[in-house]
């Protein structure tokens, strides 16, 4: 069968399956791209200029590649690894309020002493320049997954999964290259990015021990909690911050149901550390409600956990589920032919769609949540100039912190800045545009 032919034959199928959702749930699955985007749990990010980027498997050489694709389908590779210049891109990109994307690479890079291929760290713009940042040794860490997030000091915060010794390792790196070694884990590190806290605290997980959700400041740990297995075990996934300021995420493991090892559950972290159980995966009251969730949550602008599993569902191929603060817990899609075994953690795109990277398909489901802006960075001091990702920006009248206006810059239609103004205080940023209101979908803070 042709290629053409089978992307006929798919569309038809998919239509079909989007037109049923549609009619049966309130809301809508599509397949954005059939493309090669398997293997990896990939993590999407919006760009500066509205298209979703990111990293997957193959390549010219093998070695994987960095790729842009709009929200109607278009899908550019931007960069080829082969291998000197890092292999294995496993886990996504970053937004930097630079405009640049930053990511990791598991393997590749110099052959060092302890390792052939220790993995590395790079930044790349839209157009698909791609910088290396640094080449692991071993000695400083191994085998990154999760790409470097970007903290309120400006600064690059990861972890990688191993060392000489295997020793998982934080790090934080400039944007410029500048490395430091912030600490070791004694069984092993990290497979997700790290997620900051209102406080400039980042979160991140590790799933050996059985697992541990930890968090940290720029100069290291600070607390940590582990996991016991009746309560979940391997947290592979970031962690989602809620709008209380607890923490929720989601293991493969663990849990009451499905044999020895379980297969997971969805729990809420506190900030006193006690856990809570919001859904065990395997619940017979839940039949088909899916298993071993390897990727996050998305915390999303109606205020409800959007998630997915590697597995279970009514085809064995995984599901989209949704659930509130408080545990309601609802199966929204069962994967079938139209994407299988979805490991990345979703994303919504700021036009309000979720976003999501299954076996060789991207997807998106339409919940019918409206517009919002987003921050690159959603803290600042006064006087300091962030970026604000949207949409219809051409004509922006206003923009305004927690209701006093700033001074901003349209750069695009999909992108502006803005500079805190005084007196501003923490809250919600809104956007006037010609056709509405935009409002953030998290407050931003001001920091003092």
């Amino acid at each position: 069968m042709t290629k053409l032919n089978r992307w006929k034959m798919w569309s038809v199928m998919l239509a079909f399956y989007a037109v049923t959702m549609m009619s049966a749930n309130a809301q809508t699955y599509s397949v954005v791209c059939i493309c090669d985007v398997a293997g990896f749990p990939e993590i999407l990010a919006q760009g500066q200029d509205g298209n979703l980027y990111g990293t997957a498997g193959g390549g010219t050489s093998g070695d994987g590649v960095v790729f842009s694709l709009s929200t109607t389908g278009q899908f550019t590779v931007l960069h080829n690894f082969s291998g000197s210049d890092g292999s294995g891109p496993r886990s996504g990109l970053t937004l930097g309020s630079d405009g640049n994307f930053y990511g990791a690479t598991e393997r590749g890079g110099l052959n060092e002493r302890y390792c052939n291929g220790c993995g590395t760290l790079f930044k790349i713009s839209p157009n698909g320049n791609l910088t290396t940042l640094h080449y692991f040794n071993g000695q400083d860490g191994a085998y990154p997954y999760a790409p470097p997030v970007e903290g309120r000091d400006g600064n690059f915060y990861g972890m990688t999964s191993s060392d000489n010794r295997d020793n998982g390792t934080t790090y934080r790196i400039s944007s410029s290259g500048a490395f430091t070694l912030l600490g070791k884990f004694p069984s092993g590190g990290g497979f997700a990015p790290f997620v900051e806290a209102s406080d400039g605290g980042l979160y991140g997980t590790a799933p050996f021990e059985p697992g541990i959700v930890f968090k940290m400041t720029p100069k290291g740990i600070v607390s940590r909690f582990s996991f016991d297995w009746t309560d979940g075990s391997e947290p592979w996934g970031p962690v989602a911050l809620g709008s209380n300021g607890y923490v929720y995420g989601t293991t493969e493991l663990g849990g009451l149901y499905g044999g020895t090892y379980g297969v997971g559950v969805i729990y809420e972290l506190t900030s006193r550390s006690a856990i809570t159980v919001l859904h065990d995966f395997g619940d017979p009251n839940y039949p088909n409600d899916g298993q071993s969730s390897t990727a996050g949550l998305l915390y999303a602008t109606d205020g409800n956990f959007y998630g997915v599993t590697a597995g279970g569902g009514t085809q064995n191929r995984g599901t989209i589920f949704q659930i509130t603060p408080n545990g309601e817990y609802s199966i929204l899609y069962n994967f079938g032919i139209d994407g299988s075994w979805p490991g990345a953690t979703p994303m919504q795109h700021t036009n309000g769609k979720i976003y999501g990277v299954a076996y060789e398909a991207v997807y998106s489901l339409d919940m019918g949540l409206a517009p919002f802006v987003a921050f690159v960075r959603p803290a600042g001091k006064v006087g300091q100039t962030g970026g604000i990702l949207g949409q219809g920006f051409t004509g922006t009248t206003n923009v305004s912190f927690n209701g006093i206006s700033a001074n901003f810059n349209v750069v695009s239609d999909t992108y502006l800045t803005a500079t805190v103004p005084s007196g501003a205080t923490t809250g919600y940023v809104t956007v006037t545009t010609p056709t509405g209101v935009l409002t953030s979908n998290v407050p931003f803070r001001v920091i003092q």
